[in-house]
Formats: C-alpha cells, sequence, structure tokens
C-alpha cells in the first residue's frame, strides 16, 4: 500500500509491459544495423534507421483526491478516464442488481446507461464479483485501463461506493487515474445523528443530507424523534402523542426508500424511560413525581405497566415502518437516578425493583430492568437494540443485557463509567463523543459547535470520552460513530445554517472513519478539496 504523497512504485502489470518494450527496442535495434558478422567478412552499409513514431508518454498515475481518501491505489501509466461522447456505464451480464446504482451514476455524469450490454471504449463497468473488494461488503475495486473503468465489489454497497470515488475523482482532477484502487471502510458504522424532536426539519432537508451522506460514503442516519418538546413522526397506534408539526408516515417511507437506495440505514429512536414529555403531555398521568408529588422533567413513572404498554406500542409500532437492522431505545438521563437518594425520593420506584428483582434491588435496577424490556421488544421484531451509555450502570443486582450496542456520548452524569469499564465487559460501542462530535443548536451548557479541523487533527474511533483514546486493543469493538445534531435551543439556527455549520465536520467525521491513521492531507489541502468538491 502506498499513497500519493511518497514514492510510487510500478504495479507488476506496468513493471512487465516497460520490460517487454526494452526488449523489443533491443531486438529492433540489432535486426536493423547492429548484427555481427563472420570473421574475415566485411558488412555492407546498413540503411539509415527511420525515426520512430511520436508516441504519447505518461507520468506514474497518482491517487485521486477524494472525500475520505482511497485506501490503495497501485500507479501506472495511461490517461486516466473521463467521460466522452459515447460513453455509457454498463452493468456486467450476471450483475443486474446494479441497474439502480448504474442509472444514478449515469445521470450524474450525463452518459448513456446499458443493462446488460457489451463494454465499449469509453464506458464504465460495474460488477458483482465474490473477490471484487477487499473483503466485506462495502469494499470494492476500481481499475482503469485502455480508457475504461470497471468497479467490482462483492455487494451493491461497495460497488456504489466505487461510484463515488469515480463522481468526486473527476469533479477533483478532471479524469479517473489510470490503475487499481482497492478500497474499504475502517468501521462499519459511519453516519449522523438528527435531533428531530426538538426541531422539526422537512423531509426535504432529511434527503438533502441522505445525499450528502452518500457521497461521503456515510452509512447511517440516526433519527430521534421523540423527546419532551415533540414527537414527530404519525402514529396509528397513539395518536394523540404527535406533535402538530411531525413527518407523515408517507413522508418517511419516501426517506427511508432514498436512504436504501443509497446504502444508507434510518436507525429511529424512541427514547425511554426520560425524554418522554410529548408523550406524557397526553397521558399526564405517567409522569413521574417525587415523594412530595413534585414531577420531574420527562420521566415517565416505570412502576406503572401502562407506562411499558404505551412506549411498546410504539416501538412496536414503528419497528415496523423501519425496515433497518437497528433501534435505539435511549435510557439516558432517567431524572430519578440524578438525586443523591432515589430511594427516598421515589419510594414506589424502591417498592418496584424490590418486589422484582429481591429485597436488595433499587431504583437503578429498576431503570436497568426497563431498559432490558424495552431491548427485548425490538429484538422480537428482529431489530439490534441500542442504548446511550448512560443507561448502562456498575453494580446492583441486575445488568443490561451484553446484546445491546453502547451508544458512548458524555461521561459527565453521575457515577460515570469510563469507556474501557464498557469494552472490557466484552460490548461493541459506537462513538457519539459529545467533546468532538456534538453540534448542540444555541450552544447551551458549555457546548460550541464542532469545527472539522479539530475533528481532523485530533479525534479517532478510538477517543470515545474527552480527548483521550482507549487502548488499541478495544478497537474492533467500536463499531464506528455519527455526527449528532441536537436541537435544544431549536431557533438558534435555521435548517439551512444546521445544513452549513454541519458541512466540514461531516466531512472530517467521514475521513476519520473510512481510513485509519493520519490523513495524508494537511487540514489546509482537505478543506480546498472540500470546496473544490462542493
Amino acid at each position: 500500500m502506498w499513497h500519493s504523497r511518497g514514492v510510487r512504485r510500478v504495479g507488476p502489470a506496468v513493471a512487465t509491459a516497460v520490460a517487454l518494450s526494452a526488449v523489443v527496442s533491443c531486438s529492433a535495434g540489432t535486426e536493423q544495423g547492429g548484427a555481427s558478422h563472420a570473421p574475415g567478412t566485411t558488412a555492407k552499409a546498413a540503411a539509415p534507421t527511420p525515426p520512430p513514431s511520436p508516441t504519447k508518454t505518461y507520468a506514474l498515475s497518482t491517487a485521486p483526491r477524494t472525500i475520505p481518501a482511497v485506501r490503495a491505489h497501485e500507479a501506472a501509466r495511461g490517461p486516466g478516464w473521463r467521460p466522452a461522447a459515447g460513453s455509457a456505464v454498463v452493468v456486467a451480464k450476471g450483475s443486474e442488481a446494479l441497474a439502480d446504482e448504474g442509472r444514478l451514476l449515469a445521470q450524474e455524469l450525463k452518459t448513456g446507461f446499458r443493462n446488460s450490454g457489451p463494454v465499449k471504449a469509453g464506458d464504465i463497468e460495474l460488477s458483482l464479483a465474490p473477490s471484487g473488494g477487499q473483503g466485506g461488503p462495502e469494499s470494492y475495486t476500481l481499475t482503469t485501463r485502455d480508457n475504461r473503468v470497471r468497479i467490482t465489489g462483492p455487494a451493491e454497497a461497495g460497488v456504489f461506493y466505487g461510484t463515488r470515488t469515480l463522481k468526486q475523482a473527476l469533479r477533483s482532477g478532471g479524469s479517473v487515474p489510470e490503475g487499481v484502487i482497492r478500497d474499504r471502510p475502517d468501521r462499519p458504522q459511519r453516519g449522523l445523528n438528527v435531533d428531530i424532536a426538538r426541531k422539526h426539519y422537512t423531509a426535504g432537508w432529511i434527503e438533502a443530507r441522505l445525499r450528502e451522506m452518500a457521497d461521503l460514503k456515510l452509512n447511517t442516519l440516526g433519527l430521534h424523534f421523540s423527546d419532551d418538546q415533540g414527537f414527530r413522526i404519525a402514529s396509528d397506534s397513539h395518536p394523540e402523542v404527535v406533535s402538530a408539526e411531525h413527518l407523515s408516515k408517507a413522508e418517511v417511507r419516501r426517506i427511508i426508500a432514498l436512504a436504501q437506495s443509497l446504502h444508507i440505514t434510518v436507525v429511529p429512536e424512541i427514547d425511554s424511560p426520560g425524554h418522554l414529555g410529548a408523550v406524557m403531555k397526553a397521558h399526564p398521568q405517567l409522569q413521574l413525581r417525587n415523594i412530595n408529588g413534585v414531577p420531574r422533567q420527562g420521566a415517565v413513572d416505570i412502576s406503572k405497566p401502562e407506562s411499558a404498554r404505551i412506549v411498546d406500542d410504539l416501538l412496536r409500532e414503528y419497528s415496523g415502518l423501519f425496515p433497518g437492522a437497528w433501534f435505539h431505545v435511549g435510557a439516558d438521563e432517567y431524572q430519578a437516578l440524578t438525586v443523591r437518594n432515589p430511594e427516598a425520593s421515589y419510594p414506589q420506584l424502591a417498592r418496584a425493583a424490590v418486589q422484582k428483582y429481591g429485597p436488595n434491588a433499587g431504583v437503578q435496577d429498576l431503570a436497568t430492568g426497563w431498559l432490558n424490556d424495552r431491548a427485548a421488544v425490538v429484538r422480537a421484531a428482529q431489530k439490534q437494540p441500542k442504548a446511550w451509555n448512560d443507561g448502562f450502570f456498575r453494580g446492583g443486582v441486575t445488568s443490561a443485557d451484553k446484546n445491546i450496542e453502547v451508544e458512548y456520548w458524555t461521561g459527565k452524569e453521575n457515577g460515570a463509567r469510563e469507556p474501557q469499564e464498557y469494552l472490557a465487559e466484552g460490548r461493541k460501542v459506537v462513538n457519539l463523543n459529545d467533546e468532538y462530535l456534538y453540534y448542540v443548536l444555541g450552544e447551551p451548557n458549555q457546548f460550541t459547535y464542532p469545527t472539522g479541523r479539530r475533528i481532523y487533527e485530533q479525534w479517532t474511533p478510538l477517543v470515545l470520552r474527552g480527548t483521550t483514546a482507549v487502548p488499541e486493543r478495544y478497537s474492533d469493538q467500536i463499531l464506528g460513530g455519527r455526527l449528532a445534531i441536537w436541537s435544544d435551543l431549536s431557533r438558534a439556527q435555521t435548517q439551512s445554517q444546521v445544513a452549513a455549520g454541519i458541512h466540514m465536520p461531516l466531512r472530517a467525521v467521514s475521513q476519520k472513519l473510512w481510513a485509519p491513521g493520519q490523513p495524508a492531507l494537511s487540514w489546509a489541502e482537505f478543506n480546498a478539496l472540500a470546496n473544490k468538491l462542493g
């Protein structure tokens, strides 16, 4: 593997071609004017050698400039490829599943499209092949040779990412460089999280973010659509909880269809047992109150069976609406656990904990049981549950299910646990470090808007909390990360301002989740490239 800044080696095929060329030249010279003669004979004057025909010579190619950068590029000599009159995107025979990817690329490049047609000079061929990448469904190989481009991968997602590389190479350099690109992501989960509960975002805005994400090879969009300030997707099971401004189910299905075509999974989140204010506005009898009858903002009383019934109704309903593999069940910031003595402040919760888990159980155990029960509901719907890290506790008589993915965002909660604790338990973790990856509207609670430069230069997937990385031995347990938009002060920015504000942070996250190690480009070069790519 080598990169554009270093000295490039000639690949084996190129070296062979150069060697063969040298042999042919020497042979031709001997035949035309350098033949040997028998001793004692006189050589006749040789006819003058005609000058060679002019030929093009090319420097070794360099890797294309893309975001994220490609992982490996094998240099070659040649003009590269660019679309010309008659160029077409061609889906190889037996790879008809790539027709959507092919049509999209043809539309973007303004070329023709053929499904299972012959491949001619000037064309781009898309093909599914078990050995078409370096491993995994998102890997691909892109070969540019003889005025043709061939993109192969073991699955549709990888071939699609190859088309994104081609598209960016044309924008940044005017052509796709000669040679072979072998590329794959470093982390399987790479994306964006959007709080559409506190602020209503239109379907069109969300669709624009999906298209932006796709070009950056991001594959996960989290939608936090229920919180104290709003419940933003139409409901059939509990229409009474839905806010006036919301997405219809038809709009959500349109968003999901676009996401699927771009190989992005949409992950829904219904946060509980905290952040349920919009639900309790319609069901005030479920709000958690302390021993003095004082209500706690957003917290549902988990000792009441009706609380679980309503939340589970919603989880089942939206598990059917969202076809992706994950469902986020929240579990963060339950206000009953932020007081000095939860059992004394909330005796009803303490009694329910003892009744369910035994005499040594406390409110923490009841909250852990709530998390496990909600995870079981979405797992029954064939979903992988996710939950925020501050919903997992140490000690107690119960523990969170080991198969729930931990979405690590903070180390500021009461009884905060270091990331290594989760990893040492064998848990899988996704990185949403609030030090780098939280874009909080209005910058409340000492949050500041993240910058692409800081993410690009300082953050890695191993930096889960604050600015310190966890040991490398845990790397395989860190599944990836997401930049997170939180709409705490919803009017602080318009939708357009939010899109502009996350422009460079999202590109930096894309780079750091796709390719491990220090990026080859300086921040100034990366920023200039982002501006050129648009």
